[in-house]
Order: C-alpha cells, then structure tokens, then sequence
C-alpha cells in the first residue's frame, strides 16, 4: 500500500504539470523577485494546486511562493511539506524541458517522502525513505491516475561497485572553483572524471538512477530545491552531506538556505 501522504503529492505534482505545461506552450511573461530571481504565471498557478492539495492534510507548508513564516512558529512543526512549485524556472523559461516540481514531507528535519515531477517528458521520480523505495514511472498524461503510476513504476537502481570513469554531476557552462578542486582530487586518485549536467532537481536523479556517481553542490540552494531530490536519494542509500557539518541536510532550519553539499554513497 502506497503512503497516504505520497500519493497526495504525487497527484498534486502531475495536477500542478499540467498547468506548468498550459503556460510552457504559450507566451511566457517573466516577472522578477526581489532577490533578481524569475517568476512566472506558471510558479502561481503550480503553487495554488499544489497549496489546494497539501493543505487537508493539515499538514504545515514550505513553499518557494508562499509568504515565509517566522521561524518562531516553524520551530514547533516537527512534519512540515518542503515545495518548489517550478524548480528551475531558468530552464523553464529557456525552454529546455529540465524543470520540475518538487514536493517532499520531512519530519523533525529529515525528508521522510519526496516526489519531483518532470512535466516535459511526464516522467515522475517518488520515494518513501523509511521503506527504503523509489520508483520512476514514465506516463503518458498528466492525468493519469495513481493506479497507472504505480503500475507503471520501476524501481531506481543506482549504480553499485567504483566507477572509472567517475560520472560527476555538474554544469557543463559555470564551474565553480570549488568544484573543480573536487573533481582535481578525484583524478588525483587515478581515475578519469566525465561530467553529467541537468537542470533543476534532475541531479539528484541523475545519481539516484545510476546516471551519476556523485553531486558536488558547490554553490547556494534554498530547502525548497533539494528536500524531495535528498528523500528520492536516502531511499536508494545515497546520502546528501553538508559541507559545514559533514552530516546529512537537514530542514525547516531557521535559515532556509542550504550550506554546500556532496551527494553521495552512504
């Protein structure tokens, strides 16, 4: 039996698609946020959805397009939803079909269920972290229902052994020099470095699916970007560690801007 909670999120993630979708195919009119980020009719729209599902559960949200509430109250939820409603809006308005809507439940900080929707290609990434599963389902309508979701998962099986050449997660375009570095220490052990690049949460698939060995994130990430990715890796035995700690990324912190990050083999 699917969690109660998980499929919620898978069916507002396909609802929110396929508004995402509506806007994708027309005129997309770009607003900017205070801190330079875009915004458009499709963040709105997928966020109202998403808000329209979550919400019953009764169940506290965190949500890239809702108003932040003060970390006075925050500290108290010990089960809140983590949501970007379009993760990489970028890509979104490049139009290059690597943007997708995230959706995870964490529970006293660590993501429990995390769901990334990829509304161009109608390809759905799901997990349940405490069971140990995560599945891929390639659909073929944003409205299918749960039942076709599930009968036409597969489970995500992530690579096993060492690798050469190590797949690194990476842009191709913007390096940072921190991630350089890393990929320098990983040569300097013999092996042969090949980058792999996504947009969006699709990084953290990339390395849940086998497609990647390690994501150095060397760079700023809000909660929102990374919470559902984290639960789809946890499941498959990847963990997400924070530069500043060395333990995994934790959640509903008072700041929710995430430190720099490894994914990588538990």
């Amino acid at each position: 039996m699917m969690n109660v909670n998980l499929k919620i999120a898978i069916e507002a993630s396909l609802k929110a698609g396929k508004a995402i979708m509506e806007v994708y195919s027309s005129v997309i009119e770009v607003e900017y946020k205070d801190d330079k980020s875009p915004l458009t009719e499709a963040d709105k729209r997928a966020n109202d959805i998403i808000n329209s599902f979550l919400i019953p559960t009764g169940i506290p949200i965190i949500s890239e397009e809702n108003k932040q509430i003060d970390f006075a109250v925050r500290q108290k939820w010990s089960k809140c939803w983590v949501v970007d409603p379009v993760d990489g809006t970028k890509e979104f308005i490049k139009r290059n079909g690597e943007f997708t809507v995230n959706i995870a439940l964490v529970e006293n900080g660590k993501p429990q269920l995390g769901v990334i929707y990829v509304p161009a290609s109608k390809v759905v990434y799901f997990a349940d972290v405490l069971n140990s599963e995560a599945y891929k389902a390639e659909l073929t309508s944003h409205e299918a229902p749960i039942n076709e979701v599930i009968n036409s998962s597969k489970p995500l099986q992530p690579k096993k052994g060492d690798s050469n050449p190590i797949q690194v997660v990476g842009s191709r375009s913007h390096m940072s020099q921190e991630t350089l570095d890393y990929m320098e220490g990983l040569k300097r052990t013999g092996k042969e470095v090949e980058i792999v690049s996504k947009g969006s949460s699709l990084k953290f698939c990339l390395v849940a699916e086998g497609n990647a060995d390690v994501y150095p994130r060397y760079a700023p990430t809000m909660e929102w970007d990374t919470a559902a990715g984290q639960a789809i890796c946890n499941a498959v035995g990847f963990d997400v560690i924070s530069k500043e700690t060395n333990k995994s990324l934790l959640y509903n912190k008072e700041n929710l801007l995430n430190p720099w990050f490894l994914v990588s083999k538990s």
